[in-house]
């Protein structure tokens, strides 16, 4: 009933053209654009559990939430440090949750000490929030961006010791 038209076809018209060296194929059409129709869903924070120890850097462009030990430098997006969690090294993130301990430096645009936190070493931020009974030994420096180590001082830094 139907037949397949050789009109639209490349290459020689008739089955008696030569192929020759000079011949060229019909240019491909160019692939339309892919634009997705909705943006992506963010994928769920990475947790590190709490009978986990791990001894080196960590780096993503995502979320962590720690519950174990991490014994290394942390860089992320949200780095939230669970209760019964332990840092030993330098933290960088846009947004930084502290509910367990971290013993090293501190970098983060938001910077959220909760009533159980226990800091030991300096904090540059842009904004901070200190609970009551947060333990914190260093100093505060407030940066207009932190993240870059040669940021832009804002205000003088003042060593601090709270203690609940």
């Amino acid at each position: 009933m139907f037949s397949k038209s050789k009109i639209n076809e490349p290459g020689p018209k008739t089955a008696d053209a030569p192929a020759t060296a000079e011949a060229k194929p019909a240019p491909a059409a160019p692939a339309p654009e892919f634009k997705p129709s909705a943006p992506k869903a963010k994928p769920p924070a990475s947790t590190l559990s709490a009978d986990l120890m791990v001894k080196g850097n960590l780096k993503t462009s995502g979320d962590i939430q720690i519950e174990g030990q991490i014994e290394g430098d942390i860089r992320a997006h949200l780095l939230t440090v669970g209760e019964g969690a332990t840092v030993k090294g330098e933290v960088v993130a846009d947004d930084v949750v502290v509910n367990g301990r971290i013993i090293g430096r501190v970098r983060g645009l938001k910077v959220r000490l909760t009533s159980t936190a226990r800091v030991e070493g300096d904090i540059i931020h842009k904004t901070i929030a200190i609970e009551s009974g947060a333990h914190f030994e260093g100093s505060v420096q407030r940066q207009d961006d932190p993240l870059n180590p040669g940021g832009n001082r804002k205000q003088q830094a003042a060593p601090a010791k709270q203690q609940g």
